[in-house]
């Protein structure tokens, strides 16, 4: 990983994070998508299925979505093909009912359906018309093999992004603001079987912050929790400052285990306190949440980072698993850093460090396998701590790779 162009203290970290992110993906979907533009929309029946299409928030349902006629986004799901590209142009799309992408408007293996920002710029879905109500999702990913890039999701009245289908890359997006947890992947629908969970799905390079429900105790910044398949991954994404946890991957008996999911190249920090200092009294306030109801599920948890988190820093949340926690570095969170109690985890090569001593915080609890490659917090900190002190900066390369750094240095652990 290499060095960044961003250090700033905490207060100022939550101020510029959003704005950092936005340029993020502005500047990647310029790097990522600028040669698809080469391919000329033709001027087809408004009705006919295309392989590019233009949307803009005062695009027209019946237009034919070229650059120069920009169709809506409802429309232009109707009519992409296995392959083709949706643009979305920048500005705000004010938007009341949940935007759906059904199962069975699939893409491919080697053709996925693509929604994506136009290339430097930034395309914001406002669900703010939405009441809160576990009905009133933003967007929802119902259907298998879609690459959704760049987008901002915001306001709407449950999930921000939901993901019920399979096999979809979302990258590059931000969630915020939504009264429940920014991105979740679970079951589509009641009714959704076992089998068809939704399965290997991949969300990079994202973030999700300032989420939260009346309640404050639901909105977490990622999860995948409840009916969920195998193969999910997420990867060199934020979370931060969420009423709940930065990521969530809950289990309860109703609904049995969850498979197992890993979360690598990640941040979480300042679960529990929203941007504008809000906090509730409800909320857990973890970092990463990895369990529930002692229901074992074995994921993998590994080169993460919790910081300043109001709780837990890692917590095992009941798993009674044997979960892979490896090279993760845990600092400063409000109780522990790691909070293990039960089941056969292997840890290795995890750092634990406590700097701000005077805030409280308790020695840190492991059951499982721990060798003299980690180091946890018992009172001291060990030799690598040195490495891990100061204040948190962080951004994303030109590449999606996500570059920490902690006073001043990088972080790579």
């Amino acid at each position: 990983m290499t060095a960044h162009s961003f250090i700033a203290s905490t207060s100022r970290l939550r101020r510029a994070a959003p704005a950092r992110a936005l340029a993020a993906v502005a500047a990647g979907a310029a790097a990522s998508l600028a040669g698809a533009l080469a391919v000329v929309a033709l001027p087809a029946a408004a009705n006919a299925a295309a392989s590019v299409l233009y949307v803009a928030p005062n695009g027209s349902a019946g237009a034919a979505g070229t650059q120069a006629s920009p169709t809506t986004l409802t429309a232009a799901l109707t009519r992409i093909d296995s392959g083709g590209t949706i643009y979305m142009r920048g500005g705000t799309y004010n938007l009341a009912q949940t935007v759906t992408i059904p199962a069975g408007n699939d893409g491919t293996s080697s053709a996925r359906k693509t929604l994506s920002a136009f290339p430097g710029e930034s395309p914001v879905l406002d669900f703010s018309a939405q009441s809160e109500s576990t009905a009133n999702r933003g967007l929802q990913v119902n259907a298998s093999y879609w690459h959704v890039f760049g987008l901002v999701v915001q306001h709407a009245g449950d999930n921000g992004i939901s993901i019920g289908g399979s096999n979809n890359v979302i990258e590059r997006t931000v969630t915020r603001d939504n009264r429940d947890t920014g991105l979740q992947i679970s079951r589509a629908s009641s009714a959704t079987p076992r089998a068809q969970w939704p399965s290997n799905n991949l969300v990079i390079s994202s973030e999700s912050y300032d989420n939260a429900d009346s309640g404050g105790e639901n909105a977490d910044g990622f999860a995948a929790k409840l009916t969920v398949g195998p193969g999910n991954v997420f990867r060199y994404d934020v979370s931060h400052n969420n009423i709940d946890d930065g990521w969530d991957l809950f289990t309860k008996t109703d609904t049995g285990p969850i498979s197992p999911v890993t979360i690598e190249y990640s941040l979480s920090y300042d679960q529990g306190t929203l941007t504008d200092g809000t906090q509730a009294a409800n909320g857990d306030r973890n970092g990463f949440k990895l369990g529930g109801d002692k229901i074992a599920v074995n994921h993998t948890v590994q080169h993460d980072i919790a910081y300043q988190n109001g709780h837990d820093g890692f917590t095992y949340n009941n798993n009674p698993g044997a979960m892979t926690v490896s090279n993760n570095v845990s600092v400063d969170n409000g109780e522990r850093n790691f909070h293990w109690e039960t089941g056969g985890s292997v840890f290795r090569n995890d750092t634990s460090c406590r700097f701000a001593t005077a805030a409280g915080g308790s020695n840190d609890k492991l059951v499982g396998s721990v060798d003299g490659s980690d180091q946890f917090w018992t009172g001291a900190n060990g030799s690598r701590c040195s490495s891990y002190g100061g204040t948190l900066g962080w951004s994303f390369a030109s590449d999606g790779h996500l570059v920490v750094t902690l006073g001043g240095m990088p972080v790579t652990p």
